[in-house]
């Protein structure tokens, strides 16, 4: 792509790109998009391009997965009041911009109407809104019968006299009693109470690899997914009690698991072995299944100007022998208590991933230095409670996701 060979980019939009790119894949996969593609084009809604005005490889991402889908789109769902116009134009900028490099043919292009505007979201007055909503209460305020108002406003203020006149006589009685006994008393001061003690606001946990659940999975049945082509479908057991995205399998309590694996890694490589999984995304229906956690694999790192092609290799990443099923795995360095489940608009998954990595050794680890957030730089073996170390088999310097 053209724009990477010129483009230069900070940590953070290194990260932020890494993060459009998991995007993609996602949309590629999951059963149901209107939640990212709302996402999407409201991010869209004040930026050229997805880092705001830099192009970058995830545009050209974004672009392919969602090309074919929106060429389809009817006009409602382009720029009607529910629809997506700002991936309308995203797509249209980046298949005709020279900057992207991507030559696309006129024939290919998705058709894209530029005057084809089908809604329009009203500018507020917030000035005249607010003179409306008054009018609107002064209204409801007086009613439809102004003469039955009248007599009964009336009928309050006659009452009020004689509540008023009621007062003096007491107030002239009191006094008189109090100037028998010897001069008035004074009043006795009300005290002021006490405000209550504000209960402090909950801590934030600290930014940390360590909100996301690692654990040790065994897979004990995989197998292809009947829809689609790409996904492998596994039963793993990873030490959950017994719940809403859990099933019973061979008498053990398993999670259904939905992975982008087949045609990468033999099917019958995934049988009953142990893995690392991440067990507390929001689980996401995946082509009509419903998977509920991730399995952690390696891939070669893209060299600068290169755009993910599926193809491998991958590597399953491996924990150390004698692990048990539902064991914590954490990054050395950064124990700590995971989050229940991630919360997909605070984007833990996505900040931390591009730090996770393999080593020379052929070690799993986190380069913390690639997370322009924490403001560290050092490397953590990626361990389980037991102390054993998670390894990939051939792969070193390598992405791991």
């Amino acid at each position: 792509m053209t724009c990477s060979n010129s483009q230069k980019y900070t940590p953070t939009e290194e990260a932020e790109i890494q993060q459009w790119l998991t995007t993609s894949e996602r949309l590629k996969s999951a059963d149901n998009k209107s939640e990212i593609l709302e996402t999407l084009n409201g991010h869209l809604s004040s930026r050229t391009t997805l880092l705001g005005s830099k192009p970058s490889k995830a545009d050209v991402a974004i672009y392919e997965t969602l090309a074919p889908i929106v060429s389809k789109w009817t006009p409602e769902e382009r720029t009607g009041e529910k629809g997506y116009p700002n991936i309308v134009r995203h797509v249209d900028f980046v298949q005709n911009a020279a900057v992207f490099g991507l030559e696309v043919k006129d024939e290919q292009k998705v058709a894209v109407n530029q005057d084809e505007v089908l809604y329009v979201k009203p500018p507020v007055d917030a000035k005249a809104e607010k003179e409306r909503l008054k009018k609107e209460k002064a209204a409801a305020a007086a009613g439809t019968g102004g003469g039955e108002a009248t007599i009964a406003d009336r009928t309050k203020e006659k009452a009020k006299e004689v509540v008023d006149k009621a007062k003096e006589v007491v107030g002239g009685a009191k006094a008189a009693v109090a100037g028998g006994a010897g001069g008035d008393k004074p009043k006795k001061e009300k005290k002021e109470k006490a405000p209550k003690p504000q209960k402090a606001p909950a801590a934030a946990a600290p930014l940390s690899p360590s909100l996301i659940d690692l654990r040790v999975g065994h897979i004990l049945k995989a197998i292809n997914h009947p829809d689609a082509d790409s996904l492998f479908v596994s039963t793993i057991a990873m030490g959950d009690p017994a719940g809403e995205d859990t099933s019973e399998y061979e008498g053990q309590i398993c999670r259904t698991v939905c992975s982008g694996l087949n045609g990468l890694i033999p099917l019958e490589e995934m049988q009953g072995r142990k893995v690392v999984v991440v067990a507390n995304l929001k689980p996401v229906k995946m082509r009509g299944i419903k998977s509920c956690a991730m399995v952690l694999a390696a891939s070669p790192k893209l060299k600068e100007g290169e755009v993910d092609d599926h193809k491998g290799p991958v590597e399953l990443v491996t924990p150390p022998e004698g692990s048990k099923a539902g064991e914590r795995v954490y990054f050395e360095g950064w124990k700590g208590e995971p989050e229940g489940v991630l919360n997909p608009k605070k984007k833990i998954w996505e900040m931390f991933q591009p730090g996770f990595t393999t080593t020379d050794s052929l070690e799993v680890a986190f380069d913390a230095s690639v997370v322009e957030q924490l403001g560290k730089k050092e490397v953590g073996k990626l361990v389980t409670e037991s102390g054993g170390v998670c390894t990939v088999k051939t792969l070193t310097g390598a992405v791991v996701r």
